[in-house]
């Protein structure tokens, strides 16, 4: 540990020269920003000692259960069914790009074989390191493995309390000093011992967002250990507000961006590549009684919502406590994989169109092509402004060529879609400018 500590320190010197100036990203950044957004789908794995309760992930303080009581349900913590290769089998068939997982949630319980706290999954009959499956199945699949990590914890003494987890834990004796040393010695662990990880994932900022006094979460100190420990790791921060200094993605819950509908994204959006993590069903943790499922037509709906916006989808799923995938999620990640073998180059790679209808027609775009992603069956004909020269229009799924008109900087073309249709996607092929 005094190895770690000392690792920590002198990394902290090694960049303070870069504290206080403006983020300047490396090419290493750089590239990975833009490989991150060519992704354009990933699953969001929301899995701790919490889905025990199958209540989701905040039962602890919803309840307002004391920690030393809550933390009881580790020792019976056992997923005998949790397998990292069929997991991520499941989410490569499916057209995922990337995983993203629950390192350490606001329960504090971490999720991997940790020397800075004995709360962890090691010290369960379970006995395995969870993270170092699940990262070693991703890197033999070709799949990026993202690190969700909590900024904030309700069952640390030394974690000064914000406007959660006030009744969780009976002797508070906030030191944040020593907490955020106990976070940099964790996420260190984290950048070491697994191999390469494509972004940490931050949550919990808004805990401290109605302090009197603003609270100084050290970010910059961080985000630049995270950088220098490596340097394509990207960095991201669910904390609802226009990206700080260091971050390299902008997160939008619940949203896609510019919408805010859930309340929680108002920010602006940047020129950072951009994510909305959404829930499958209702909540982010396993929660047994919670089937309200979105249909495939849904979820493919708001993949192409997204891709429109020119955002990823991070689409979340909550293992089963018994460490497998429910059933359902499973279903529904084989029908978006089959809908992405034929459409996934509308998706993958684009960039969001000018092109907008409400929520019934969106864009993509990729060099000289623009799909037009038609999000309902009612639609008969579609008008598009278009000053580019059309040299060809089809349907992405069996290539029929269909017939159009383009006058006036517009072009318009008559659509039949079969009812219950998710997206049909029509092809225009622009011709090349000489």
């Amino acid at each position: 540990m005094k190895k770690i500590y000392l690792f920590i320190a002198l990394l902290f010197c090694s960049i303070q020269v870069s504290f206080g100036q403006t983020y300047q990203p490396t090419q290493e950044i750089l590239q990975a920003r833009e490989k991150f957004n060519d992704y354009r789908f990933g699953i969001f794995l929301h899995w701790g000692i919490y889905s025990m309760f199958a209540q989701g992930e905040w039962y602890m303080t919803n309840k307002q259960l004391d920690c030393e009581e809550y933390a009881k349900v580790a020792n019976a913590f056992y997923p005998h069914q949790f397998n990292a290769n069929e997991w991520v089998e499941a989410i490569k068939e499916a057209g995922a790009r990337y995983i993203c997982f629950t390192s350490r949630h606001h329960d504090g319980f971490s999720m991997w074989d940790t020397q800075a706290s004995d709360y962890n999954i090691m010290n369960t009959p379970f006995k395995r390191d969870v993270i170092k499956e699940l990262a070693d199945a991703c890197h033999n699949q070709d799949l990026a493995l993202h690190l969700y990590y909590s900024h904030i914890d309700w069952t640390r003494p030394d974690y000064p309390r914000g406007r959660t987890g006030q009744r969780t834990c009976k002797n508070l004796q906030p030191d944040w000093n020593n907490y955020y040393r106990f976070m940099n010695e964790q996420l260190t662990e984290l950048l070491t011992n697994y191999g390469k990880i494509g972004a940490i994932w931050f949550d919990g900022w808004w805990d401290h967002d109605e302090d009197s006094i603003p609270f100084d979460w050290q970010l910059d100190k961080q985000y630049a250990l995270i950088h220098q420990l490596q340097p394509s790791c990207l960095v991201g921060n669910n904390h609802h507000q226009t990206p700080f200094e260091g971050e390299d993605i902008q997160i939008f819950e619940r949203d896609v961006p510019g919408e805010n509908k859930a309340g929680l994204s108002g920010q602006s959006i940047s020129r950072l590549p951009l994510e909305t993590c959404q829930t499958m069903n209702g909540m982010w943790g396993y929660k047994v009684e919670d089937q309200n499922y979105k249909s495939t037509n849904e979820l493919i709906r708001l993949l192409a919502r997204t891709a429109g916006k020119g955002a990823n989808l991070l689409l979340n799923i909550g293992p089963q406590p018994d460490g497998q995938l429910p059933e359902t999620a499973l279903n529904r990640l084989s029908e978006i994989g089959q809908w992405l073998k034929l459409h996934g180059e509308s998706i993958y790679g684009t960039d969001a169109g000018e092109f907008k209808q409400g929520e019934d027609i969106v864009t993509t775009k990729k060099d000289n092509l623009v799909y037009v992603h038609i999000l309902t069956d009612s639609i008969k004909e579609v008008k598009i402004p278009m000053k580019d020269k059309v040299k060809n229009l089809y349907k992405l799924d069996d290539k029929s060529v269909i017939q159009y008109k383009q006058k006036d900087d517009t072009l318009t073309f008559s659509t039949n879609i079969p009812s219950g249709t998710a997206d049909q996607v029509i092809v225009i092929e622009l011709k090349k400018k000489k």
